[in-house]
Protein backbone atom coordinates (compact mmCIF):
# COMPACT_ATOMS: atom_id res chain seq x y z
CA UNK A 1 0.00 0.00 0.00
CA UNK A 2 1.65 3.56 -0.94
CA UNK A 3 0.32 4.97 2.21
CA UNK A 4 2.52 2.04 4.66
CA UNK A 5 5.16 3.02 2.13
CA UNK A 6 5.21 7.08 2.65
CA UNK A 7 5.02 6.54 6.21
CA UNK A 8 8.09 4.25 6.84
CA UNK A 9 10.46 5.83 4.48
CA UNK A 10 9.29 9.09 5.40
CA UNK A 11 10.05 8.63 8.98
CA UNK A 12 13.53 7.97 7.71
CA UNK A 13 14.14 10.36 6.28
CA UNK A 14 12.72 12.65 8.75
CA UNK A 15 14.84 11.17 11.64
CA UNK A 16 18.15 11.30 9.74
CA UNK A 17 17.51 15.01 8.37
CA UNK A 18 17.02 15.75 11.96
CA UNK A 19 20.11 14.13 13.51
CA UNK A 20 22.31 14.49 10.01
CA UNK A 21 20.93 17.78 8.21
CA UNK A 22 20.57 19.28 11.96
CA UNK A 23 21.82 18.59 15.25
CA UNK A 24 25.16 16.85 14.14
CA UNK A 25 25.29 19.80 10.96
CA UNK A 26 27.72 21.86 12.15
CA UNK A 27 29.84 19.03 14.10
CA UNK A 28 30.72 16.85 11.19
CA UNK A 29 30.67 19.88 8.79
CA UNK A 30 29.19 18.28 5.40
CA UNK A 31 27.12 20.75 3.53
CA UNK A 32 25.59 19.48 1.15
CA UNK A 33 23.55 17.03 3.35
CA UNK A 34 20.72 19.19 3.34
CA UNK A 35 20.68 19.18 -1.04
CA UNK A 36 20.89 15.19 -0.49
CA UNK A 37 17.94 15.22 1.74
CA UNK A 38 15.75 17.28 -0.54
CA UNK A 39 16.83 15.15 -3.42
CA UNK A 40 15.76 12.46 -1.40
CA UNK A 41 12.36 13.93 -0.64
CA UNK A 42 11.64 14.96 -4.14
CA UNK A 43 12.06 11.27 -5.57
CA UNK A 44 9.85 10.35 -3.06
CA UNK A 45 7.50 13.13 -4.32
CA UNK A 46 7.88 12.31 -8.03
CA UNK A 47 7.22 8.23 -7.05
CA UNK A 48 4.36 8.86 -4.89
CA UNK A 49 2.74 10.72 -7.80
CA UNK A 50 3.34 8.39 -10.33
CA UNK A 51 1.82 6.13 -8.35
CA UNK A 52 -1.50 8.69 -7.20
CA UNK A 53 -4.35 8.23 -9.49
CA UNK A 54 -4.77 11.02 -11.98
CA UNK A 55 -1.70 12.52 -10.97
CA UNK A 56 -2.83 14.78 -8.45
CA UNK A 57 -0.78 17.74 -7.34
CA UNK A 58 -1.63 20.92 -4.76
CA UNK A 59 -2.40 23.71 -7.22
CA UNK A 60 -0.63 26.02 -5.08
CA UNK A 61 2.49 23.95 -5.56
CA UNK A 62 2.21 24.44 -9.14
CA UNK A 63 2.04 27.58 -9.04
CA UNK A 64 5.08 28.51 -6.93
CA UNK A 65 6.78 26.23 -9.63
CA UNK A 66 5.57 28.69 -11.96
CA UNK A 67 6.77 31.65 -10.15
CA UNK A 68 10.50 30.12 -9.81
CA UNK A 69 10.35 28.73 -13.19
CA UNK A 70 9.53 32.86 -14.79
CA UNK A 71 12.32 34.28 -12.12
CA UNK A 72 15.08 31.65 -13.07
CA UNK A 73 13.95 32.63 -17.13
CA UNK A 74 14.05 36.55 -16.30
CA UNK A 75 17.16 35.84 -14.58
CA UNK A 76 18.77 34.59 -17.59
CA UNK A 77 17.58 37.21 -19.95
CA UNK A 78 18.65 39.95 -17.87
CA UNK A 79 22.07 38.20 -17.03
CA UNK A 80 22.05 38.51 -13.19
CA UNK A 81 25.01 36.42 -12.96
CA UNK A 82 26.63 33.66 -14.67
CA UNK A 83 24.15 30.81 -15.82
CA UNK A 84 25.76 28.42 -12.51
CA UNK A 85 25.19 30.66 -10.62
CA UNK A 86 21.55 31.54 -11.21
CA UNK A 87 20.62 27.69 -11.39
CA UNK A 88 22.85 27.39 -8.09
CA UNK A 89 20.44 30.02 -6.70
CA UNK A 90 17.24 29.17 -7.88
CA UNK A 91 17.88 25.43 -5.89
CA UNK A 92 18.57 27.20 -2.95
CA UNK A 93 15.71 29.87 -2.90
CA UNK A 94 13.25 27.04 -4.26
CA UNK A 95 14.37 24.28 -1.87
CA UNK A 96 12.63 25.42 1.78
CA UNK A 97 9.47 25.46 -0.96
CA UNK A 98 10.25 22.07 -2.35
CA UNK A 99 10.57 20.75 1.95
CA UNK A 100 6.86 22.21 2.46
CA UNK A 101 4.49 20.97 -0.49
CA UNK A 102 6.56 17.62 -1.18
CA UNK A 103 5.34 16.68 2.71
CA UNK A 104 2.38 18.49 2.16
CA UNK A 105 1.87 16.24 -1.04
CA UNK A 106 2.50 13.21 0.20
CA UNK A 107 0.82 13.51 3.44
CA UNK A 108 2.57 10.92 5.88
CA UNK A 109 1.71 9.88 9.27
CA UNK A 110 3.61 8.83 11.92
CA UNK A 111 2.59 6.14 14.03
CA UNK A 112 2.51 6.30 18.01
CA UNK A 113 5.98 4.11 18.04
CA UNK A 114 7.16 6.11 15.73
CA UNK A 115 6.40 9.10 17.64
CA UNK A 116 7.43 7.44 21.01
CA UNK A 117 10.86 6.32 19.56
CA UNK A 118 11.37 10.35 18.25
CA UNK A 119 10.56 11.58 21.85
CA UNK A 120 13.18 8.97 22.97
CA UNK A 121 15.51 11.10 20.71
CA UNK A 122 14.73 14.39 21.15
CA UNK A 123 14.98 13.73 25.32
CA UNK A 124 18.53 12.59 24.66
CA UNK A 125 19.35 15.61 22.20
CA UNK A 126 17.56 17.50 25.01
CA UNK A 127 20.08 16.48 27.22
CA UNK A 128 23.34 17.42 25.40
CA UNK A 129 21.96 20.59 24.56
CA UNK A 130 21.49 21.14 28.29
CA UNK A 131 25.10 20.52 29.07
CA UNK A 132 26.27 22.50 25.97
CA UNK A 133 24.40 25.74 26.74
CA UNK A 134 25.36 25.87 30.53
CA UNK A 135 29.04 25.39 29.91
CA UNK A 136 28.73 28.31 26.82
CA UNK A 137 27.86 30.70 30.63
CA UNK A 138 31.55 30.30 31.37
CA UNK A 139 32.95 29.27 27.91
CA UNK A 140 30.98 31.11 24.94
CA UNK A 141 33.24 29.40 22.47
CA UNK A 142 31.70 26.03 23.05
CA UNK A 143 29.08 26.74 20.36
CA UNK A 144 31.80 26.65 17.88
CA UNK A 145 33.68 23.67 18.89
CA UNK A 146 30.45 21.07 19.12
CA UNK A 147 27.58 22.25 16.85
CA UNK A 148 29.42 24.67 14.49
CA UNK A 149 27.85 28.05 15.54
CA UNK A 150 25.41 29.63 18.22
CA UNK A 151 22.56 30.02 15.56
CA UNK A 152 22.96 26.18 14.74
CA UNK A 153 22.20 25.89 18.73
CA UNK A 154 19.28 27.76 18.70
CA UNK A 155 17.58 26.40 15.64
CA UNK A 156 18.15 22.75 17.02
CA UNK A 157 16.67 23.88 20.34
CA UNK A 158 14.16 25.07 18.64
CA UNK A 159 13.40 22.38 16.29
CA UNK A 160 13.42 20.21 18.77
CA UNK A 161 11.19 21.26 21.14
CA UNK A 162 8.63 21.91 17.87
CA UNK A 163 9.27 18.41 17.09
CA UNK A 164 8.46 17.05 21.12
CA UNK A 165 5.45 19.24 20.50
CA UNK A 166 4.54 17.89 17.47
CA UNK A 167 4.76 13.94 18.96
CA UNK A 168 2.62 15.50 21.80
CA UNK A 169 -0.89 13.90 22.62
CA UNK A 170 -1.57 17.62 23.52
CA UNK A 171 -2.17 17.84 26.81
CA UNK A 172 -1.27 20.43 29.40
CA UNK A 173 1.92 18.67 30.50
CA UNK A 174 3.50 18.22 27.23
CA UNK A 175 2.94 22.01 26.56
CA UNK A 176 5.26 22.55 29.66
CA UNK A 177 8.17 20.26 28.90
CA UNK A 178 7.78 22.00 25.19
CA UNK A 179 8.18 25.39 27.08
CA UNK A 180 11.00 24.05 29.02
CA UNK A 181 12.52 22.80 26.14
CA UNK A 182 12.50 25.73 24.39
CA UNK A 183 13.94 27.62 27.32
CA UNK A 184 16.81 25.93 26.77
CA UNK A 185 17.52 28.20 23.70
CA UNK A 186 18.02 31.12 26.07
CA UNK A 187 21.22 30.23 26.60
CA UNK A 188 22.19 30.99 23.46
CA UNK A 189 22.25 34.84 24.16
CA UNK A 190 20.61 35.45 20.94
CA UNK A 191 18.25 38.50 21.26
CA UNK A 192 15.78 36.92 18.33
CA UNK A 193 15.42 33.83 20.13
CA UNK A 194 13.80 35.79 23.46
CA UNK A 195 11.77 37.70 21.21
CA UNK A 196 10.58 34.40 19.82
CA UNK A 197 10.38 32.66 22.81
CA UNK A 198 7.83 35.53 24.00
CA UNK A 199 6.05 34.74 21.20
CA UNK A 200 6.10 30.40 21.75
CA UNK A 201 4.95 31.68 25.62
CA UNK A 202 1.90 33.83 24.31
CA UNK A 203 0.89 31.41 22.04
CA UNK A 204 1.10 28.30 23.41
CA UNK A 205 -0.81 29.76 26.90
CA UNK A 206 -3.05 30.96 24.86
CA UNK A 207 -4.07 28.96 21.72
CA UNK A 208 -7.69 29.41 22.15
CA UNK A 209 -7.84 32.83 22.83
CA UNK A 210 -5.81 33.99 19.76
CA UNK A 211 -7.39 31.32 17.27
CA UNK A 212 -11.38 32.36 19.01
CA UNK A 213 -10.54 36.06 18.29
CA UNK A 214 -7.99 35.85 15.71
CA UNK A 215 -10.43 39.05 14.31
CA UNK A 216 -8.89 42.31 14.98
CA UNK A 217 -10.51 43.15 18.41
CA UNK A 218 -9.56 45.45 21.28
CA UNK A 219 -8.34 42.60 23.08
CA UNK A 220 -5.74 40.66 20.34
CA UNK A 221 -4.47 44.26 19.41
CA UNK A 222 -3.72 44.53 23.17
CA UNK A 223 -2.41 41.34 23.49
CA UNK A 224 -0.23 41.67 20.09
CA UNK A 225 0.92 45.39 21.14
CA UNK A 226 2.48 44.00 24.83
CA UNK A 227 4.22 40.97 23.04
CA UNK A 228 5.73 43.13 20.34
CA UNK A 229 6.68 45.53 23.03
CA UNK A 230 8.02 42.90 24.93
CA UNK A 231 10.02 41.78 22.00
CA UNK A 232 11.36 45.15 20.86
CA UNK A 233 12.62 45.77 24.59
CA UNK A 234 14.33 42.22 24.60
CA UNK A 235 16.31 42.62 21.13
CA UNK A 236 16.43 46.78 20.82
CA UNK A 237 20.53 46.72 21.35
CA UNK A 238 20.86 44.09 18.38
CA UNK A 239 18.86 46.30 16.11
CA UNK A 240 20.83 49.51 16.99
CA UNK A 241 23.63 47.35 16.55
CA UNK A 242 22.77 46.00 13.29
CA UNK A 243 20.97 48.54 11.29
CA UNK A 244 21.93 52.00 13.30
CA UNK A 245 18.86 52.91 14.86
CA UNK A 246 19.26 56.26 16.35
CA UNK A 247 21.71 57.42 14.81
CA UNK A 248 23.67 56.37 11.31
CA UNK A 249 25.92 53.81 9.95
CA UNK A 250 28.64 55.47 10.63
CA UNK A 251 27.48 54.90 14.24
CA UNK A 252 27.61 50.89 13.61
CA UNK A 253 30.02 48.74 14.85
CA UNK A 254 32.43 46.81 12.28
CA UNK A 255 31.19 43.82 12.88
CA UNK A 256 27.86 44.68 11.41
CA UNK A 257 28.59 47.33 8.79
CA UNK A 258 28.03 44.78 5.59
CA UNK A 259 24.51 43.79 7.02
CA UNK A 260 23.50 47.84 7.41
CA UNK A 261 24.73 48.28 4.10
CA UNK A 262 23.14 45.02 2.52
CA UNK A 263 19.64 46.55 3.80
CA UNK A 264 20.36 50.06 3.25
CA UNK A 265 21.39 49.48 -0.44
CA UNK A 266 18.54 46.94 -1.40
CA UNK A 267 16.42 49.76 -0.99
CA UNK A 268 17.88 51.25 -4.32
CA UNK A 269 17.94 47.59 -5.97
CA UNK A 270 14.42 47.67 -5.18
CA UNK A 271 13.87 50.71 -6.99
CA UNK A 272 16.28 50.23 -9.91
CA UNK A 273 15.18 46.90 -10.62
CA UNK A 274 11.11 47.51 -9.99
CA UNK A 275 8.98 45.53 -10.53
CA UNK A 276 11.16 41.91 -10.94
CA UNK A 277 14.05 42.69 -9.26
CA UNK A 278 17.47 42.02 -9.93
CA UNK A 279 17.18 38.27 -10.50
CA UNK A 280 18.84 35.38 -8.80
CA UNK A 281 22.37 35.14 -7.87
CA UNK A 282 23.11 39.03 -7.86
CA UNK A 283 22.90 40.68 -4.25
CA UNK A 284 22.46 39.24 -0.80
CA UNK A 285 22.75 35.06 -1.42
CA UNK A 286 25.62 32.96 -1.66
CA UNK A 287 25.95 32.26 -5.29
CA UNK A 288 26.35 35.93 -5.38
CA UNK A 289 29.52 35.90 -3.18
CA UNK A 290 30.58 32.64 -4.68
CA UNK A 291 29.97 34.28 -8.61
CA UNK A 292 30.43 37.20 -7.63
CA UNK A 293 27.80 39.85 -9.05
CA UNK A 294 28.69 42.87 -10.25
CA UNK A 295 26.11 44.93 -8.66
CA UNK A 296 28.02 45.68 -5.71
CA UNK A 297 30.71 47.52 -7.38
CA UNK A 298 27.86 48.83 -9.45
CA UNK A 299 26.46 50.00 -6.15
CA UNK A 300 29.91 50.88 -4.19
CA UNK A 301 29.44 48.49 -1.22
CA UNK A 302 32.58 46.29 -3.08
CA UNK A 303 34.84 47.84 -0.39
CA UNK A 304 32.69 46.36 2.72
CA UNK A 305 34.49 43.77 4.75
CA UNK A 306 32.22 40.77 4.62
CA UNK A 307 30.82 41.70 1.22
CA UNK A 308 33.78 42.24 -1.33
CA UNK A 309 35.09 39.61 -4.02
CA UNK A 310 38.13 38.60 -1.07
CA UNK A 311 36.10 38.23 1.53
CA UNK A 312 32.07 37.29 1.00
CA UNK A 313 31.33 35.96 4.13
CA UNK A 314 28.59 38.37 5.50
CA UNK A 315 26.84 38.41 1.74
CA UNK A 316 24.70 35.83 2.52
CA UNK A 317 24.28 36.50 6.10
CA UNK A 318 20.61 38.30 6.29
CA UNK A 319 17.55 37.14 4.37
CA UNK A 320 15.00 40.18 3.93
CA UNK A 321 17.30 42.51 1.56
CA UNK A 322 18.23 38.91 -0.24
CA UNK A 323 14.21 39.76 -1.22
CA UNK A 324 15.40 42.73 -3.75
CA UNK A 325 16.31 40.03 -6.03
CA UNK A 326 13.04 39.32 -6.43
CA UNK A 327 11.53 43.26 -6.31
CA UNK A 328 8.63 44.36 -4.76
CA UNK A 329 6.34 42.06 -6.41
CA UNK A 330 9.00 38.78 -4.80
CA UNK A 331 8.04 40.48 -1.57
CA UNK A 332 4.66 39.97 -1.83
CA UNK A 333 4.77 36.53 -2.72
CA UNK A 334 6.42 35.78 0.21
CA UNK A 335 4.16 37.65 2.28
CA UNK A 336 1.55 35.61 0.68
CA UNK A 337 3.21 32.32 1.03
CA UNK A 338 3.86 33.19 4.83
CA UNK A 339 -0.70 34.31 4.46
CA UNK A 340 -1.40 30.98 2.82
CA UNK A 341 0.51 28.80 5.40
CA UNK A 342 -1.67 30.94 8.44
CA UNK A 343 -4.70 30.66 6.67
CA UNK A 344 -4.48 26.97 5.71
CA UNK A 345 -3.54 26.35 9.41
CA UNK A 346 -6.37 27.93 10.99
CA UNK A 347 -8.38 26.72 8.73
CA UNK A 348 -7.37 22.86 9.84
CA UNK A 349 -7.03 23.87 13.66
CA UNK A 350 -10.72 25.00 13.91
CA UNK A 351 -11.24 21.60 12.04
CA UNK A 352 -9.20 19.61 14.31
CA UNK A 353 -9.36 21.29 17.71
CA UNK A 354 -5.73 20.15 18.52
CA UNK A 355 -3.80 23.02 19.79
CA UNK A 356 -0.73 21.81 18.41
CA UNK A 357 -1.91 22.06 14.86
CA UNK A 358 -2.23 25.50 15.07
CA UNK A 359 1.07 26.58 17.47
CA UNK A 360 3.25 24.62 15.47
CA UNK A 361 2.77 26.68 12.26
CA UNK A 362 2.05 29.97 13.91
CA UNK A 363 5.44 29.88 15.54
CA UNK A 364 7.35 28.59 12.30
CA UNK A 365 5.83 31.67 10.72
CA UNK A 366 7.49 33.63 13.71
CA UNK A 367 10.27 31.63 13.52
CA UNK A 368 11.28 32.69 10.12
CA UNK A 369 10.10 36.22 10.02
CA UNK A 370 12.49 36.88 12.82
CA UNK A 371 15.11 35.05 11.69
CA UNK A 372 14.71 36.46 8.20
CA UNK A 373 16.18 39.81 10.07
CA UNK A 374 19.64 38.67 10.47
CA UNK A 375 19.98 35.50 9.32
CA UNK A 376 19.35 33.35 5.97
CA UNK A 377 17.85 30.39 7.88
CA UNK A 378 15.06 30.09 5.55
CA UNK A 379 16.84 28.71 2.83
CA UNK A 380 19.52 27.18 4.81
CA UNK A 381 19.79 23.39 6.60
CA UNK A 382 17.54 24.77 8.92
CA UNK A 383 14.99 26.22 7.58
CA UNK A 384 14.91 22.64 5.18
CA UNK A 385 14.12 20.63 8.13
CA UNK A 386 11.51 23.18 9.93
CA UNK A 387 9.37 23.09 6.54
CA UNK A 388 9.64 19.62 6.90
CA UNK A 389 8.09 19.85 9.68
CA UNK A 390 5.20 22.85 8.65
CA UNK A 391 4.25 20.19 6.32
CA UNK A 392 4.68 17.11 8.40
CA UNK A 393 2.14 18.76 11.06
CA UNK A 394 -0.42 20.12 8.47
CA UNK A 395 -0.44 16.59 7.08
CA UNK A 396 -0.82 15.62 10.32
CA UNK A 397 -3.80 17.66 11.30
CA UNK A 398 -5.66 16.69 7.52
CA UNK A 399 -5.34 12.48 8.82
CA UNK A 400 -6.63 13.66 12.29
CA UNK A 401 -9.99 15.20 10.72
CA UNK A 402 -10.36 12.69 8.02
CA UNK A 403 -9.97 9.51 10.55
CA UNK A 404 -12.34 12.23 13.07
CA UNK A 405 -15.15 12.74 10.81
CA UNK A 406 -14.80 8.78 9.74
CA UNK A 407 -15.40 7.68 13.72
CA UNK A 408 -18.16 10.32 13.91
CA UNK A 409 -20.00 8.68 10.31
CA UNK A 410 -19.39 5.41 11.87
CA UNK A 411 -20.99 6.14 15.66
CA UNK A 412 -23.85 7.78 13.99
Amino acid sequence: MIQNFIDKHFYHLFVFTYLIGLVFYGTIGFDSIDEICAMILLLMFIFVTFKTSGWYVNKTFITVICIFLFYLIYSIQIGSNSKPAIISDFIIQFKPYLAFFCVFYICPKFSESQKNLLKDIIYVIWGIMIIIGSISIFKPNIFVHTVGHVAYFAAIITSTALVFLFCSKNTQKEKFIFLLILATGLLSARSKFYGFFVIAAASTLFTRFICDNIKFSFKTISLATVCIAIMLALSWQKMVMYFGIGGSIDNISKDFIARAMLYKTSIDVFTDYFPFGSGFASFASYPSGVYYSDIYAQYNIDWVAGINKHNYSYIADTYYPCLAQFGVVGVFLFALFFLYIFKKALSLYKQSQQDKHFIIPFLIIGYFLIESIADATFTSHRGFFIMMLLGLTLSESKHYIQTTHIKQYNHD
